[in-house]
């Protein structure tokens, strides 16, 4: 069972839950055939719910999800058709200012395109870009494009469990849980933001490998594969 976040979710938790939320910039529909695109490092990290609601970080979770989610994106690398380059360990720190842009656009798109808050100089597109950042992730990856996957999922405690059961006996409801995970894919020639997709949603469980690829499969459904 799962319990929700809202510190873990800050900026997912005022939105109506969907099970999967996308959108496409205006006049995309595909990546060139071979396009090489960096697969950026999983931003992600898995918690235990404590009996009172508060997050517990749980390390062995966050790192057994970390490999299951990145087998999962190489098991349908090859259907995607397109060339996947990981990022190498050393090349991490001259990402950061890349990493951190791309949060920040990411939070505007959920909240401001895919949110109930949007902006009328938008006219409802997805127009966002990452600016001066994207052109040092080309220099770095030697990418044209480049995939960024952010991941929190939580899962309630024995203790936690124990409480829904008895607080639903008494007629009163507390929540189960959540996975919010989005993906977003950049144009590193212009900085556009060419796809974004979110999911967020009470199933799923990362921390198996079966469980984690279908997580992963929902989070690239229509994702603007190579033609």
């Amino acid at each position: 069972m799962r319990a929700p976040c809202i510190l873990v979710f800050a900026f997912v938790a005022a939105l109506p839950g969907v099970a999967s939320a996308q959108a496409f910039a205006p006049g995309f529909h595909a990546l060139p055939n071979g396009a090489k695109v960096a697969m950026m490092p999983i931003d992600i990290e898995l918690y235990s719910i404590s009996a009172g609601g508060i997050p517990e970080p749980k390390a062995d979770w966050t790192e057994a999800a970390r490999r299951n989610f990145r087998q999962a994106f190489l098991n349908r690398k090859d259907s995607l058709g397109i060339s996947v380059l990981e990022v190498p360990g050393a090349a991490l720190d001259e990402l950061v200012e890349f990493n951190a842009v791309e949060t920040a656009v990411a939070r505007a798109i959920v909240v401001h395109h895919l949110g109930p808050s949007h902006l009328p100089t938008k006219g409802g597109n997805l127009d966002w870009s990452l600016g001066d950042a994207a052109h040092i992730a080309r220099k770095v990856t030697g990418a044209d494009y480049a995939l960024y996957t952010w991941v929190r999922d939580s899962y309630a405690s024995a203790e936690r469990q124990a409480a829904i059961v008895a607080m639903a006996l008494l007629g009163v409801g507390i929540p189960g849980g959540q996975q919010a995970a989005y993906a977003s894919l950049v144009d590193l020639n212009t900085g556009r933001v060419l796809w974004f997709n979110r999911i967020q949603r009470g199933t799923g469980d990362l921390r198996e490998p079966d469980k984690a690829q279908e997580t992963l499969d929902v989070l690239l459904d229509k994702f603007p594969a190579a033609k």
